[in-house]
Formats: structure tokens, C-alpha cells, sequence
């Protein structure tokens, strides 16, 4: 049975002490409370992995690192690698967010080598993929995806892919306000583990877990989550609130 999950990726925001005040309200609110199986993830700033892993332990709630070097160690100045986050309290990683790729120029081929690095400590990797607007409105949004699967991914056994959660983020959707209907959505998750199927076969294929990634917020989870392919979501703005992110963990509940 595939495992949902619902990650909060803080990206640049909070400080030191609002990471820590966060992770607090998020453990208050979360007091109590049945999950009914959903794995709850946050991904704070590099400088604060500790003090949140710290904060959170007990409570089930994993912690991510937001990026990775793909080396192990070395004289590369302001980067953080698989071990060093791991050491932190990482348990998973964020790789190829559209962020990233867009600011940061990383492609395909760099990713696969940070998927490794992940891998190798035993870092779980929750890998985004997602379509820009012009390459939506030129129904590329496919063939996008595919190629940003199999290109970063698909050098991997199968067996690495119990690590693997896959984050589709229709980019033209992330912070605009804009979401995805329910209905594009499962389109192209469907379509996702298909391309995974086709690989691997259906087997692992039907085991990994799917998120969806394009500004999902407590209005619209419900229904974004109960569509067959979308195994939950990677939040970015509904995150920062403790009450918000619960709303939206509440999205699996009937």
C-alpha cells in the first residue's frame, strides 16, 4: 500500500528561533491527533535541521533537508552534503525543486548524481518534477515530466526506488495562487507512474507515492487528495502556519 505523505518545505524563511517556535506549535496542534497514516515531513533551513529535529522528536514527524551537495565532502564553500545533513537530523532530501533548477541552473544530469549521494547515506529523496506555463499551454507538460524521470532516475535499480517519492509541481502553480484542478492533477500523476511502470513494472511502480506540489492549501487538499494517483502533497505557504499545515494534513481525513 502506497504511504501518504504530506512535507512542509520552509524554504528560506525562518529564523533560528521561529524554525524552533514553529516546529512547537506544530507538535501542540498535532497532540493528540490520529494521522491515520500519513507521514508528516517539514524541511527547514539548513542551520536550523537540528534544533527542529531536535524539537520534533517523539512526535513521528520527520525532518528534511531542503538540498544537497552531490559530493560527500571537499573544499566547496556554503554547500552542505548528504552526510552533514544527515548528522543534523535529516532523514530525506529535496531534490530538483523547480526552484532550484530555475535560480540555480541544476539539470537533469547534476540531480542524478545528487540522488546518488542521497541515496548512499540513506537519505530518502522526494524528487520534483513539473512543467512550466509555456511548456502547459504547449501540451509539453508530458513529455516534460518523462524526461525529467528518466533522465535523473532512471540509472537506478529498482530496489532504490523504496527511497523514492516523487513531487510533480506544475510550476506555473507554486506561490501564483493558481492550482491545478483536481482532474489535471491526477491527469499527470497517472501519467507519472505510468512512466514509472514502464521502467520498473507495475509492482514498484504502484508503490511509490506520488505528491502533489502546486500551491495546495486547507481548501483544496480534500479534494486534491482523494484523487487515485495523488499519494499527497509538498507544501510550501501552508506550511509556515502550524493550524494551516494540520488543515491540510486533515485533507486525508474523510
Amino acid at each position: 500500500m502506497r504511504r501518504k505523505i504530506v512535507a512542509g518545505n520552509w524554504k528560506m524563511n525562518k529564523t533560528l528561533p521561529e524554525s524552533v517556535a514553529l516546529a512547537k506549535d506544530l507538535k501542540a496542534v498535532l497532540a493528540g491527533q490520529c494521522l491515520c497514516g500519513v507521514e508528516v515531513v517539514v524541511a527547514p533551513v539548513f542551520t536550523n535541521i537540528y534544533p527542529v529535529a531536535e524539537e520534533l522528536k517523539g512526535t513521528g514527524v520527520a525532518v528534511a533537508a531542503q538540498n544537497i551537495h552531490q559530493k560527500t565532502s571537499g573544499a566547496y564553500t556554503g554547500e552542505v552534503s548528504a552526510p552533514i545533513a544527515k548528522s543534523a537530523g535529516a532523514s530525506k532530501v529535496i531534490l530538483g525543486h523547480s526552484e532550484r533548477r530555475q535560480y540555480f541552473g541544476e539539470d537533469d544530469a547534476l540531480l542524478a548524481t545528487k540522488v546518488d549521494a542521497a541515496l548512499a547515506e540513506g537519505l530518502e529523496v522526494i524528487f520534483c518534477i513539473g512543467e512550466v506555463l509555456e511548456e502547459r499551454k504547449a501540451n509539453k507538460h508530458f513529455d516534460v515530466v518523462e524526461s525529467q524521470v528518466k533522465n535523473a532516475l532512471f540509472h537506478l535499480p529498482a530496489s532504490a526506488w523504496q527511497n523514492i517519492v516523487l513531487a510533480y509541481e506544475p510550476v506555473w502553480a507554486i506561490g501564483t495562487g493558481e492550482t491545478a484542478s483536481p482532474e489535471q492533477a491526477e491527469e499527470i500523476h497517472a501519467h507519472i507512474r505510468k512512466v514509472v511502470a514502464d521502467k520498473y513494472g507495475k509492482e514498484v511502480a504502484d508503490e511509490v507515492s506520488i505528491l502533489y506540489g502546486g500551491s495546495c492549501n486547507p481548501k483544496n487538499a480534500k479534494e486534491i487528495f482523494a484523487k487515485p494517483n495523488v499519494d499527497g502533497g509538498l507544501i510550501g505557504g501552508a506550511s509556515l502556519k502550524a493550524e494551516d499545515f494540520k488543515a491540510v494534513i486533515d485533507g486525508f481525513k474523510a
